[in-house]
């Protein structure tokens, strides 16, 4: 069999929405089976139900690789990993770094102790740890400039890792974050819960509006990763905003992609208006048409639950469309992404969003 990929999107299915990413590639008569996120805990059981029916009944997974630690990407892989055997985990690991950040926290002047805190706060990544020491199953940092079978990792370099750690409001309070006020915590949720019933406007073609608000520091921990495979430009986001996007961007030349250019394009968080902007669309994807071209020129992938009705924006559907690219949701169903050879499963063909006419305020 000549060489293909399958990229599938597992349908996560909750009040809220979760990522479950299966990945088989063949590249040169070897196969490759690749996993990132595993959803909520119950998810686990899909993923492995999954593998087995359509990759071939393996009983081996070349690589894991937990994007950060939310419990909708986090908590099924814990099967995974009991299931499978696994060559390889990528994660990263706070508690590790805890001696290069201590001095940077009011709280802490012992190394062990803030690695305990770490470990409780990060507690879904912990959990992994354990079973992947248990099974003696390797882990390794995915940082900026990793290589993860045909997958680079183009975010987060370490440095602005570290620095996330200690912005986080879940981490033990650090020097930076000490001047951080209650009102100004208090102001934060309450424009949480006046986003989540924002009222929609008309739009006309090629308006966008995104959030003001940055996602959170928790979600630009995401490992971004991407991958050219049978002349398919793929890119995996996680949940990803708009500070990793662009450190993203910026890495690309180094590894020889050319942007804009992508042709399988995992939309963060979701769909979330906080994550990207027309300025990270620009050049990720290309810039604005004047109209809906007779050929998508990318696909675009959202995980998102049937029963989340915050997710996907409609802004940000309209920002895929406006750029060329046909947009898929899972909403109950999963989604399978293929090129080359790839084997014939007998699937439907989905069928991509309409435009949505209005759009968040």
């Amino acid at each position: 069999m000549a060489d293909f990929f399958e990229i599938d999107f597992l349908d996560v299915e909750s009040t809220k929405s979760g990522d479950a990413i299966t990945i088989r590639y063949q590249l040169g008569n070897v196969e490759y089976i690749h996993v990132v996120d595993g959803g909520f805990q119950s998810t686990g059981e899909k993923i492995v139900s999954h593998i087995k029916k359509y990759y071939g009944n393996p009983s081996y997974i070349d690589s894991v690789v937990v994007t950060h630690n939310d419990a909708d990407h986090a908590g099924g892989l814990r099967t995974v990993l009991e299931e499978f055997t696994v060559n390889e985990l990528w994660m990263l690991r706070p508690w590790l770094y805890a001696g290069e950040i201590i001095d940077r926290f009011t709280r802490f002047t012992s190394v062990e102790n803030l690695e305990k805190r770490l470990k409780e706060i990060y507690s879904n990544l912990a959990a992994l740890e354990e079973v992947a020491i248990e099974r003696n199953i390797p882990i390794y940092a995915p940082f900026q400039g990793a290589t993860i079978g045909a997958f680079a990792v183009m975010s987060p370099t370490k440095e602005r890792y570290l620095d996330l750690i200690v912005e986080s409001d879940k981490t033990p309070e650090s020097i930076e974050e000490s001047t951080k006020s209650a009102l100004g915590l208090l102001a934060g949720a309450f424009g949480e819960a006046v986003a989540k019933a924002a009222s929609y406007l008309r739009a006309a073609w090629g308006e966008e509006v995104f959030s003001t608000e940055e996602t959170s520091v928790e979600n630009e921990m995401s490992v971004i990763q991407y991958a050219n495979i049978c002349n398919s430009k793929i890119l995996l986001t996680g949940d990803a905003g708009r500070s990793g996007l662009t450190e993203a961007a910026n890495y690309a030349p180094l590894i020889n992609l050319v942007l804009p250019g992508i042709d399988r394009f995992q939309v963060p968080h979701h769909g979330s208006r906080r994550n990207v902007s027309t300025e990270i669309l620009d050049r990720w994807l290309g810039e604005r048409l004047s109209q809906t071209p007779s050929n998508a020129k990318f696909s675009a992938l959202i995980s998102s639950a049937l029963k989340d009705k915050d997710h996907p924006r409609k802004a940000v559907v309209r920002a895929l469309i406006h750029r060329g690219g046909a947009v898929y949701s899972t909403e109950g169903n999963e989604l399978c992404s293929y090129g080359g050879d790839a084997p014939n499963r007998g699937w439907g063909t989905a069928t991509p969003a309409t435009y949505p006419e209005e759009q968040e305020e």
